[in-house]
Protein backbone atom coordinates (compact mmCIF):
# COMPACT_ATOMS: atom_id res chain seq x y z
CA UNK A 1 0.00 0.00 0.00
CA UNK A 2 1.67 3.13 -0.53
CA UNK A 3 1.97 5.76 1.45
CA UNK A 4 2.26 9.66 1.38
CA UNK A 5 2.48 12.48 3.99
CA UNK A 6 -0.07 14.45 4.11
CA UNK A 7 -0.73 17.76 6.80
CA UNK A 8 1.20 15.90 9.75
CA UNK A 9 0.68 12.42 9.31
CA UNK A 10 1.21 9.64 6.49
CA UNK A 11 -1.85 8.41 4.61
CA UNK A 12 -3.05 5.89 2.30
CA UNK A 13 -2.77 7.48 -0.98
CA UNK A 14 -5.42 6.13 -2.05
CA UNK A 15 -8.15 7.77 0.40
CA UNK A 16 -5.96 11.04 1.23
CA UNK A 17 -7.18 14.01 -0.11
CA UNK A 18 -6.62 18.05 0.04
CA UNK A 19 -9.06 20.53 -0.15
CA UNK A 20 -10.96 21.06 -3.74
CA UNK A 21 -10.37 25.03 -2.63
CA UNK A 22 -6.69 24.07 -2.60
CA UNK A 23 -4.77 27.46 -3.79
CA UNK A 24 -2.23 24.57 -5.45
CA UNK A 25 -4.90 23.18 -7.01
CA UNK A 26 -6.98 26.13 -7.78
CA UNK A 27 -4.39 28.72 -9.30
CA UNK A 28 -1.09 27.08 -8.88
CA UNK A 29 -0.09 29.03 -5.91
CA UNK A 30 2.60 26.61 -4.05
CA UNK A 31 5.80 25.47 -4.67
CA UNK A 32 7.35 21.83 -4.51
CA UNK A 33 10.64 20.10 -4.43
CA UNK A 34 11.74 16.78 -6.50
CA UNK A 35 14.64 14.84 -4.77
CA UNK A 36 16.32 11.39 -5.87
CA UNK A 37 16.27 8.55 -3.41
CA UNK A 38 18.41 5.44 -3.49
CA UNK A 39 18.04 3.20 -0.92
CA UNK A 40 16.02 4.80 1.02
CA UNK A 41 18.59 7.98 1.43
CA UNK A 42 17.48 11.89 -0.38
CA UNK A 43 20.63 13.39 -2.30
CA UNK A 44 21.37 16.88 -1.39
CA UNK A 45 18.22 17.46 1.17
CA UNK A 46 19.69 20.20 2.65
CA UNK A 47 19.84 22.66 -0.86
CA UNK A 48 16.62 21.46 -1.82
CA UNK A 49 14.52 22.14 1.46
CA UNK A 50 16.64 25.64 1.13
CA UNK A 51 15.35 26.10 -2.06
CA UNK A 52 11.79 25.24 -1.16
CA UNK A 53 11.86 27.55 1.84
CA UNK A 54 13.42 30.91 -0.97
CA UNK A 55 10.73 29.45 -3.40
CA UNK A 56 8.04 30.25 -0.89
CA UNK A 57 8.93 33.29 0.37
CA UNK A 58 9.32 34.43 -3.55
CA UNK A 59 5.66 33.57 -3.65
CA UNK A 60 4.47 35.07 -0.55
CA UNK A 61 3.63 31.71 1.13
CA UNK A 62 4.23 31.14 4.76
CA UNK A 63 7.47 29.77 5.47
CA UNK A 64 7.58 26.11 5.71
CA UNK A 65 8.96 24.18 8.66
CA UNK A 66 11.65 22.83 7.45
CA UNK A 67 12.13 20.21 9.91
CA UNK A 68 8.47 18.93 10.21
CA UNK A 69 9.32 19.06 5.96
CA UNK A 70 13.01 16.46 6.85
CA UNK A 71 10.91 14.78 9.20
CA UNK A 72 8.09 13.86 6.41
CA UNK A 73 10.15 13.13 3.98
CA UNK A 74 11.82 10.64 6.83
CA UNK A 75 8.58 9.10 7.25
CA UNK A 76 8.03 8.78 3.97
CA UNK A 77 11.57 6.94 2.74
CA UNK A 78 10.51 4.41 5.84
CA UNK A 79 7.17 3.38 4.93
CA UNK A 80 7.87 3.59 0.86
CA UNK A 81 11.74 1.96 0.53
CA UNK A 82 12.93 1.84 -2.70
CA UNK A 83 15.93 1.05 -4.47
CA UNK A 84 15.93 4.24 -7.04
CA UNK A 85 12.56 6.81 -6.38
CA UNK A 86 11.59 10.19 -7.00
CA UNK A 87 10.65 12.11 -3.18
CA UNK A 88 8.47 14.81 -4.14
CA UNK A 89 7.86 17.95 -1.53
CA UNK A 90 4.84 20.06 -2.43
CA UNK A 91 3.78 23.38 -0.05
CA UNK A 92 1.01 25.06 -0.82
CA UNK A 93 -1.04 27.62 0.36
CA UNK A 94 -3.91 25.67 1.55
CA UNK A 95 -7.63 26.75 1.27
CA UNK A 96 -8.56 29.76 -0.50
CA UNK A 97 -11.09 31.96 -2.25
CA UNK A 98 -11.94 31.17 -5.67
CA UNK A 99 -9.57 33.62 -7.08
CA UNK A 100 -6.13 34.73 -6.46
CA UNK A 101 -6.26 36.47 -3.26
CA UNK A 102 -5.51 34.11 -0.10
CA UNK A 103 -6.91 33.38 2.95
CA UNK A 104 -5.11 32.99 6.17
CA UNK A 105 -5.53 29.35 6.69
CA UNK A 106 -3.05 26.54 7.01
CA UNK A 107 -0.38 25.91 3.99
CA UNK A 108 -0.54 21.66 2.55
CA UNK A 109 2.50 20.30 2.95
CA UNK A 110 2.07 17.15 0.99
CA UNK A 111 5.71 14.48 0.16
CA UNK A 112 5.39 11.13 -1.71
CA UNK A 113 7.79 8.59 -3.11
CA UNK A 114 7.50 7.18 -6.45
CA UNK A 115 9.96 4.73 -8.26
CA UNK A 116 12.19 6.01 -10.73
CA UNK A 117 14.08 4.47 -13.77
CA UNK A 118 18.21 5.29 -14.38
CA UNK A 119 18.02 7.59 -17.26
CA UNK A 120 20.35 6.77 -20.17
CA UNK A 121 23.57 8.47 -20.78
CA UNK A 122 22.35 10.26 -23.66
CA UNK A 123 18.81 11.70 -24.75
CA UNK A 124 17.60 14.15 -27.71
CA UNK A 125 15.92 17.47 -27.32
CA UNK A 126 14.00 20.29 -29.04
CA UNK A 127 14.01 23.61 -29.32
CA UNK A 128 10.36 25.13 -29.02
CA UNK A 129 9.06 28.71 -29.79
CA UNK A 130 7.86 29.79 -26.49
CA UNK A 131 10.34 31.87 -24.17
CA UNK A 132 11.03 32.03 -20.47
CA UNK A 133 10.08 35.56 -18.98
CA UNK A 134 13.44 36.29 -16.60
CA UNK A 135 11.61 39.63 -15.39
CA UNK A 136 8.66 37.77 -14.21
CA UNK A 137 7.48 37.29 -10.55
CA UNK A 138 7.51 33.56 -10.89
CA UNK A 139 11.21 34.29 -12.84
CA UNK A 140 13.83 31.48 -10.95
CA UNK A 141 10.95 29.73 -8.79
CA UNK A 142 10.10 26.95 -8.65
CA UNK A 143 6.26 26.86 -8.36
CA UNK A 144 2.90 24.18 -8.85
CA UNK A 145 2.36 26.63 -12.02
CA UNK A 146 4.00 24.21 -14.34
CA UNK A 147 1.52 24.41 -17.06
CA UNK A 148 4.07 25.86 -19.82
CA UNK A 149 6.10 22.71 -18.64
CA UNK A 150 3.32 20.56 -19.63
CA UNK A 151 2.72 21.83 -23.31
CA UNK A 152 6.96 22.42 -24.03
CA UNK A 153 7.63 18.71 -22.71
CA UNK A 154 4.26 17.01 -24.67
CA UNK A 155 5.66 18.68 -27.96
CA UNK A 156 8.85 17.23 -27.13
CA UNK A 157 7.45 13.62 -27.37
CA UNK A 158 5.82 14.33 -30.32
CA UNK A 159 8.81 14.54 -31.57
CA UNK A 160 10.91 11.80 -29.81
CA UNK A 161 12.73 13.76 -27.75
CA UNK A 162 12.69 13.79 -23.79
CA UNK A 163 13.06 17.60 -23.44
CA UNK A 164 12.05 21.16 -24.22
CA UNK A 165 14.41 24.08 -24.20
CA UNK A 166 13.44 27.53 -24.10
CA UNK A 167 15.19 30.89 -24.93
CA UNK A 168 14.23 33.94 -22.44
CA UNK A 169 12.28 36.88 -24.05
CA UNK A 170 16.07 38.21 -24.77
CA UNK A 171 16.62 35.66 -26.91
CA UNK A 172 19.14 33.80 -24.58
CA UNK A 173 19.30 30.49 -24.23
CA UNK A 174 17.54 29.59 -20.42
CA UNK A 175 16.65 26.25 -19.67
CA UNK A 176 14.52 23.04 -20.36
CA UNK A 177 11.38 22.44 -18.69
CA UNK A 178 12.71 20.23 -16.00
CA UNK A 179 16.53 20.88 -16.61
CA UNK A 180 19.65 23.09 -16.95
CA UNK A 181 21.65 22.76 -19.48
CA UNK A 182 25.10 22.61 -20.44
CA UNK A 183 27.64 23.69 -23.54
CA UNK A 184 30.77 23.05 -24.24
CA UNK A 185 32.49 25.43 -26.37
CA UNK A 186 36.32 25.06 -27.16
CA UNK A 187 37.03 22.45 -23.98
CA UNK A 188 35.24 25.09 -22.00
CA UNK A 189 31.64 24.72 -19.84
CA UNK A 190 28.89 27.64 -19.73
CA UNK A 191 25.62 27.21 -18.43
CA UNK A 192 23.07 30.42 -18.41
CA UNK A 193 23.28 32.74 -15.22
CA UNK A 194 20.84 33.02 -12.97
CA UNK A 195 20.04 36.72 -14.30
CA UNK A 196 18.35 34.95 -17.90
CA UNK A 197 15.89 33.14 -15.89
CA UNK A 198 16.73 29.58 -15.56
CA UNK A 199 16.00 27.70 -12.22
CA UNK A 200 18.65 27.53 -9.67
CA UNK A 201 18.66 23.86 -10.23
CA UNK A 202 20.41 22.02 -7.53
CA UNK A 203 22.59 19.58 -9.62
CA UNK A 204 23.32 22.80 -11.82
CA UNK A 205 24.91 24.53 -8.34
CA UNK A 206 26.65 21.12 -7.79
CA UNK A 207 27.97 21.06 -11.23
CA UNK A 208 28.87 24.52 -11.54
CA UNK A 209 30.86 24.32 -8.30
CA UNK A 210 32.40 20.83 -9.36
CA UNK A 211 33.92 20.93 -12.93
CA UNK A 212 34.28 25.20 -12.71
CA UNK A 213 31.57 25.78 -15.63
CA UNK A 214 31.38 29.05 -16.41
CA UNK A 215 28.27 31.47 -15.76
CA UNK A 216 27.62 32.95 -19.76
CA UNK A 217 25.40 34.69 -21.75
CA UNK A 218 24.28 32.37 -24.54
CA UNK A 219 22.60 33.09 -27.40
CA UNK A 220 20.24 30.90 -28.50
CA UNK A 221 21.99 29.65 -31.97
CA UNK A 222 25.10 27.92 -29.65
CA UNK A 223 23.39 25.33 -29.93
CA UNK A 224 23.93 25.00 -32.99
CA UNK A 225 27.68 25.31 -33.07
CA UNK A 226 28.39 24.13 -29.74
CA UNK A 227 30.84 20.92 -29.40
CA UNK A 228 29.13 19.43 -26.94
CA UNK A 229 25.70 20.18 -24.42
CA UNK A 230 24.36 17.80 -21.34
CA UNK A 231 21.64 18.60 -19.48
CA UNK A 232 21.27 18.39 -15.40
CA UNK A 233 18.75 17.48 -13.11
CA UNK A 234 17.47 15.45 -10.03
CA UNK A 235 16.47 12.87 -11.85
CA UNK A 236 18.66 13.08 -14.89
CA UNK A 237 22.51 13.38 -13.01
CA UNK A 238 24.43 14.89 -15.73
CA UNK A 239 22.51 13.70 -18.83
CA UNK A 240 24.83 14.13 -22.75
CA UNK A 241 22.43 15.53 -25.59
CA UNK A 242 22.88 13.39 -28.45
CA UNK A 243 20.07 15.48 -30.99
CA UNK A 244 18.77 18.70 -31.10
CA UNK A 245 16.04 19.50 -33.11
CA UNK A 246 17.99 18.08 -36.38
CA UNK A 247 21.14 18.63 -35.80
CA UNK A 248 23.19 15.11 -34.54
CA UNK A 249 26.10 15.54 -31.79
CA UNK A 250 28.30 12.24 -32.98
CA UNK A 251 30.12 10.30 -30.43
CA UNK A 252 27.46 11.75 -27.11
CA UNK A 253 28.80 12.11 -24.29
CA UNK A 254 31.97 13.70 -25.02
CA UNK A 255 34.96 13.67 -23.43
CA UNK A 256 34.24 17.40 -21.44
CA UNK A 257 30.45 15.96 -21.02
CA UNK A 258 31.83 12.14 -19.71
CA UNK A 259 34.32 14.05 -17.01
CA UNK A 260 31.20 15.74 -15.94
CA UNK A 261 29.35 12.68 -15.65
CA UNK A 262 31.88 10.85 -13.78
CA UNK A 263 32.91 13.99 -11.35
CA UNK A 264 29.30 13.93 -10.34
CA UNK A 265 29.25 10.70 -9.92
CA UNK A 266 31.91 10.26 -8.02
CA UNK A 267 31.21 13.42 -5.66
CA UNK A 268 27.59 12.69 -5.14
CA UNK A 269 28.57 8.80 -4.08
CA UNK A 270 30.43 10.55 -1.54
CA UNK A 271 28.47 12.81 0.44
CA UNK A 272 24.92 12.65 0.38
CA UNK A 273 24.13 15.83 1.07
CA UNK A 274 26.85 18.03 -0.27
Amino acid sequence: MALIWLDGELRDADSARVSVFDHGLTVGDGVFETLKTEDGRAFAMTRHLNRLAASAAGLGLPEPDLAEVERACAAVLRAVPLPLGRLRVTFTGGPGPLGSGRDDGPPTLLVAHAPMTRRPDTTSVITVPWTRNERGALAGLKTTSYAENVIALARARQEAASEALFANTAGRLCEGTGSNVFVVIGGEVHTPPLSDGPLAGVTRALVVEWTGAKETELPMDVLRTADEVFLTSSARDVQAVRRIDGRELPGAPGPVTAGAMRVFGERAAADIDP
